[in-house]
């Protein structure tokens, strides 16, 4: 059995005293293992990190077997990403995701989204934004997607600003208004088209709507603990947005 495919890294893990089991998210084969000889070698370390983008070619004997990579570097995006915290951990909290489907299933959108979002962690931004899209992503590729095109009460596409906890379809201001304190909020920027940014709290807004559903649809029935990444990447967002805060006051000042 052989295939060649791209990939980006998601992790690595010793295997002997030489080699490594390479984790990557391939853009046809999905989330896939293999090993990598000579993997912890001073030519192949800088290639196998997390965040890099990579030519793989896959070898196994019978197609259930772990195999191994041959691996070559397309993009290095690990330098890069390891100069910031948020950077890091939105890898790790992407990672973490992914690792919450099947291994070997194709998700060409998924594969497309981390690319972008690879593109964009030293953007803590645009990061923020990508990273709440990709949650309700996941959730979709999971079965448990958000149907935030119409209000469930009425069927009006206009001023949608909440999401029932109850169905996770979305509901517009008047018909919530009498339920607003059981409503999770439903930030514009989720889904009101292209163009529309994100502040702070509306980012915040987000994470709390794509972590409710994550925790009941996911982690609850797993028996699983959020990931760590998830926390750490949120608090990078808040010190951001709270040193980009200072620095506005003192230049008012």
């Amino acid at each position: 059995m052989e295939w060649r495919d791209e990939g980006i890294i998601l992790g690595t893990r010793r295997h002997g005293e030489t080699s490594v089991i390479l984790e990557t998210m391939t853009r046809a084969h999905g989330r896939h293992l293999g090993l990598v000889r000579g993997g912890r070698s001073r030519r192949q370390q800088p290639v196998l990190q997390p965040g890099n983008r990579v030519d793989l070619v896959w070898h196994a004997r019978l197609d259930e077997h772990l195999g191994t990579f041959q691996v070559e570097a397309l993009e290095m995006n690990a330098a890069r990403l390891m100069d910031s915290a948020a950077a890091i951990h939105g890898l790790q909290l992407a990672a973490a995701h992914l690792r919450l489907l099947p291994e070997r299933d194709a998700h060409e959108g998924l594969y497309e989204t981390l690319g972008i979002i690879l593109s964009h962690l030293d953007d803590i931004d645009a990061a923020g934004e990508l990273m709440a899209r990709f949650e309700l992503f996941v959730l979709d590729e999971l079965g448990f997607g958000l149907d935030l095109s119409q209000c469930a009460a009425t069927g009006g596409r206009t001023d949608l600003v909440y999401v029932s906890p109850k169905s996770g379809r979305a509901v517009s201001r008047d018909a919530g208004a009498p339920w607003h304190e059981r409503m999770l909020a439903l930030p514009a920027f989720l889904h009101g088209g292209v163009g529309l940014r994100a502040d702070p709290a509306a980012l915040a807004d987000a994470f709390r709507l794509t972590g409710f559903f994550l925790a009941r649809h996911v982690y609850e029935p797993r028996g699983m603990e959020e990931p760590g990444a998830r926390a750490g990447f949120l608090v990078a967002l808040r010190r951001h947005h709270a040193s980009r805060a200072v620095d506005a006051g003192n230049n008012a000042a």
